[in-house]
């Protein structure tokens, strides 16, 4: 960066230099830029001199790149709108004029939408915006205001609140459900077409674990469909391809619309949780302090 420093004298003149290369005119560059005209003549003669070399032939009416400014301009353009993207987003972290709410895409979809409603009606002027991952994002350095993460809520970074107990039944479509006529004990289910989670990043129970859960060891059928994202899960149980985890605050409502079914007395309950998370570092501003509020509120039992 020193030598950059030495070659250019100032990196303001790059702003200048890409504003009349792509405008074709000192005069408009000047215009954009809100300084006379022979301020921006100074600072490309200033580059010139301090490069050896010449970056634009002037005509009377117009300036063009030379092959040299040419070369020149096809990076700096690039960079500067580099710079201008990075710079957007880093102010953005500190403005208050919106709440983001990090979460998987099936609570996003499954829980939080059907609810918003509610909290367009409560606060009509928030701002909320659902961002979904498949990993889980540095609250602090990512500009987010909650989250929603899956563990025991200890976390060094964040306050936590519980949101919902993990707790997880097989669900199924009704058709399926149905056919599935030797469903008497949990082993019976290892001949029943199981929907597996495997999320690449985050980690979450397996259908070994909760078959272990109830005392059931070995080796599962190699058959079955692999999904990454339990929304996809989801849709292909209601799509009848099988029999999938069903986690309680997640699959309730579905289950309620008929659009799946459950054996509620293969329940396992992990001991784990979905949390909101909120940074110990960062106080929330009052708009995404009343999303919590809310959130919170919904999620207690009996609240639709």
């Amino acid at each position: 960066m020193q030598e950059l420093w030495k070659l250019l004298t100032s990196p303001r003149h790059l702003i200048v230099f890409e504003a009349a290369a792509r405008h074709g005119s000192f005069t408009r560059a000047s215009e954009e830029l809100n300084v006379q005209q022979p301020a921006v003549s100074a600072a490309i003669k200033q580059m010139e001199a301090s490069l050896g070399v010449v970056l634009f032939r002037r005509s009377h009416r117009k300036v063009e790149l030379t092959g040299a400014g040419m070369r020149l301009y096809t990076d700096v353009s690039k960079a500067l709108e580099d710079i201008l993207s990075s710079t957007k987003a880093v102010r953005q972290f500190g403005r208050n004029d919106h709440v983001t709410l990090n979460c998987s895409s099936a609570f996003a979809y499954y829980w939080v939408m059907p609810r918003l409603t509610q909290l367009h009606d409560a606060h009509p002027d928030i701002d909320l915006r659902l961002q979904s991952s498949d990993r889980e994002p540095d609250i602090n350095t990512e500009g987010i205001s909650l989250a929603v993460r899956r563990g025991h809520g200890n976390w060094p970074d964040c306050h936590s609140a519980l949101i919902a107990p993990e707790v997880i039944y097989p669900v199924a479509s009704p058709r399926v459900m149905a056919s599935a006529v030797n469903l008497a004990t949990v082993p019976n289910l290892l001949h029943e077409r199981l929907i597996h989670l495997e999320e690449p990043i985050r980690e979450r129970p397996s259908w070994k674990q909760w078959f272990a859960h109830f005392g059931v060891t070995g080796r599962l059928p190699a058959a079955g469909l692999r999904l990454n994202d339990y929304a996809l899960v989801l849709q292909a149980a209601i799509a009848g391809e099988g029999f999938a985890f069903g986690w309680q605050h997640v699959t309730a409502p579905l289950i309620k619309q008929g659009l799946l079914a459950a054996r509620k007395e293969w329940t396992w309950s992990t001991g784990a949780g979905f949390y909101l998370v909120w940074s110990k570092n960062q106080d929330l501003v009052p708009d995404a302090e009343l999303v919590r509020q809310w959130l919170l509120e919904v999620a207690k039992p009996g609240t639709a």
